[in-house]
């Protein structure tokens, strides 16, 4: 018996990846097929965090395809695999599905984010910056509201982007950042300074508007994500009044792409055929920066560092691409870590950030300061490299990226883990609000 694929396309597209998948176990898995004349055994590799799941991606020409699994030196069929047809969605089924993603979105309002208990931390604007340094590490939040007590108002948010421009700024004026540097700087000054600071750094103007941006509890799902995609923010605060000059507020959530992804797919659930988009391998879609192939000259390079770096060079990247997260990879491109905004905040652990010079500790070191002295480089936090595959159908994707702390999955070659791109939530918004 064999498993039949077929593999279909554009009449421009030479190849298409295909993703094979064996979930039984075993020893050693190979898949053989039509495509290589059945004359070669290509390896399948256990899947990360699932070690009887096999899986491989080939690229095969559009057209019908036959193959078999030899596992443990025996030829094997998995009847209840379905074939793997990938083609490219209509620009009809496409608008169909986000339209009925923005229906939804328009028809519920943030409090379906508010949970039934929590916490949410704000800070008095006339903190200490090294004491709120700290506070945000302790509490494993990678930002918080501002109080301003003489206003009785929210007046801005900081995060873990304003700790990078900090240390990077006090790094200018000396070969060393010092504890007392930090203790002089309150947030409200800080705040004042980046005015300043904003005419140096092209392409940041938004990350430093006096201006908050926050939503209300009867504000559309909708609205919201828009609000946080035209701020290029995160995260944006839940302020309610019961007065109309909106004295007294109170700060009721945080709300997150994350949090209404969420609602999303629990919505969907189990409707999933009204969204044909929600079935398209993320290959096929526009969706995500992706390394650029050989012979894309007009495509901007895509931003990866190798493990020893500096910390400098990694912030610096931050700050002037525009991007969160850093895929951190060995010679062969295939990743190791990631280093993201918000990992700055592990510099206050045993005051780190007062004995170290940026361009002077590896990324390697910046990362291992966050750890526990018993977890082993790379992968020691499931919730930092979370990963997927070209292949992978965009439901999958969207579920994963709904999970709390989960902002970005990287995209990687099965088997190798070569990095080919990444996927953001604000990407995902994108592309389903068109």
């Amino acid at each position: 018996m064999f498993g039949s694929s077929t593999a279909t396309g554009h009449e421009d597209t030479v190849v298409v990846p295909m993703r094979f998948v064996w979930p039984y176990g075993g020893r050693s898995v190979f898949l053989s097929g039509s495509f290589t004349g059945w004359t070669e055994h290509i390896s399948m590799s256990p899947m990360e965090g699932c070690p009887t799941v096999f899986q491989v991606i080939c690229s095969l020409t559009p057209g019908h395809h036959q193959y078999k699994f030899f596992v443990d030196g025996e030829w094997r069929h998995d009847e209840h695999q379905p074939s793997g047809a990938i083609s490219r969605i209509s620009e009809a089924d496409l608008q169909v599905s986000r339209h009925r993603i923005s229906a939804f979105l328009s028809m519920h309002t943030v409090y379906e984010l508010l949970p039934e208990s929590g916490k949410v931390i704000a800070l008095d604007v006339n903190l200490p910056v090294k004491q709120a340094f700290h506070i945000l590490h302790e509490q494993g939040v990678p930002l918080a509201p501002l109080w301003d007590f003489v206003k009785g108002q929210f007046v801005g948010v900081l995060s873990a982007l304003d700790f990078i421009l900090i240390l990077r700024e006090l790094g200018n004026h000396g070969s060393n950042l010092t504890e007392e540097e930090l203790e002089t700087h309150t947030i409200s000054a800080w705040k004042e300074g980046k005015l300043h600071l904003n005419r140096r750094i092209d392409g940041n103007r938004r990350a430093y508007s006096r201006h908050l941006i926050h939503a209300g509890p009867y504000d559309s799902l909708k609205d919201v994500a828009l609000k946080i995609l035209q701020n290029k923010v995160s995260t944006i605060p839940i302020i309610h009044s019961s007065s109309r000059d909106g004295s007294f507020p109170q700060l009721l959530h945080l709300a997150s792409l994350s949090g209404i992804l969420k609602c999303i797919c629990r919505h969907f659930r189990h409707s999933a055929s009204s969204l044909p988009v929600l079935q398209q391998p993320i290959c096929t879609i526009p969706l995500g920066t992706w390394v650029p192939k050989i012979g894309e000259s007009n495509v901007p390079p895509f931003a990866m560092l190798r493990p020893n770096a500096s910390l400098g060079d990694a912030l610096s990247l931050l700050v002037q691409a525009e991007v969160s997260s850093i895929p951190i990879v060995d010679d062969n491109d295939s990743l190791l870590d990631i280093y993201s905004r918000s990992d700055i905040t592990a510099l206050a652990k045993d005051k780190a950030y007062a004995q170290i010079h940026l361009d002077e500790i590896s990324i390697h070191q910046a990362l291992q300061l966050g750890q526990d002295a018993n977890s082993p480089y790379g992968f020691y936090n499931g919730q930092r490299c979370q990963m997927c595959l070209g292949s992978d159908p965009l439901h999958k994707v969207m579920e994963r990226l709904a999970n709390p702390g989960v902002r970005r999955l990287l995209i990687v070659e099965a088997g190798s883990k070569r990095v080919e791109g990444i996927i953001s939530l604000s990407d995902v918004f994108r592309f389903l609000l068109g």
